[in-house]
């Protein structure tokens, strides 16, 4: 399997209004309908918020890119924008907050987040940003991934308030470049982890 990424934006609809609360699904063509994992990455959205997804194909097994994505505590492992991050409270479970620091050249200095879902089961993430010096309020991210053969296919969806000046277009454009690197990092990562664990057996 190649990897390869995918955006799907959900839309605001179709006479440019969003009913407060409104929960938008994302049609997500890569993975089968029937995986109730999906249903996560139905998010609320609020007038004032945009949200979007992205479909990833990784070359490697499930456990092998869980392993990578579930350390709560070490984004920058595959988060190539993140320059250092050390957890505030907690061991890792569901309530845990992280403060990270972002590399230089970014709008950012920092973001404070807290773990809201980790299901080593399903294997799926979700995170909030509770605080931290940044635009992007009220962002909320789910990660989901999904076998596909001996690969894996990785659903990262967000919801966030679109920053007073800027329009929902722009706001997405700008996460979603953010997220197509960070899915396109955790792709090489896991498949040069899968070559080095084959090549020492």
């Amino acid at each position: 399997m190649t990897s390869s990424v995918q955006l799907h934006r959900i839309n605001v609809g179709s006479d440019g209004s969003t009913p407060h609360k409104q929960s938008k699904p994302t049609r997500i063509s890569p993975v089968p309908d029937q995986i109730d994992t999906l249903h996560y990455h139905n998010h609320p959205i609020d007038p004032n918020q945009c949200s979007s997804a992205a479909v990833q194909s990784i070359d490697a097994p499930i456990d092998a890119v869980w392993s990578i994505i579930r350390r709560f505590d070490k984004p920058q492992a595959y988060k190539r924008f993140i320059r250092n991050c050390h957890v505030i409270v907690g061991d890792g479970d569901v309530g845990t907050l992280r403060e990270v620091l972002v590399v230089s050249g970014l709008p950012a200095g920092s973001s404070t987040e807290r773990l809201e879902i980790l299901d080593d089961e399903r294997r799926v993430m979700s995170f909030s940003v509770v605080g931290g010096d940044h635009r992007l309020k009220n962002y909320r991210s789910v990660t989901t991934l999904h076998a596909r053969g001996g690969g894996t296919v990785v659903v990262e969806s967000y919801v966030v308030d679109v920053p007073e000046g800027n329009t929902e277009e722009e706001t997405c454009s700008f996460i979603d470049t953010i997220v197509k690197c960070n899915l396109q990092s955790l792709a090489q990562i896991a498949e040069k982890l899968v070559q080095k664990l084959n090549g020492s057996n």
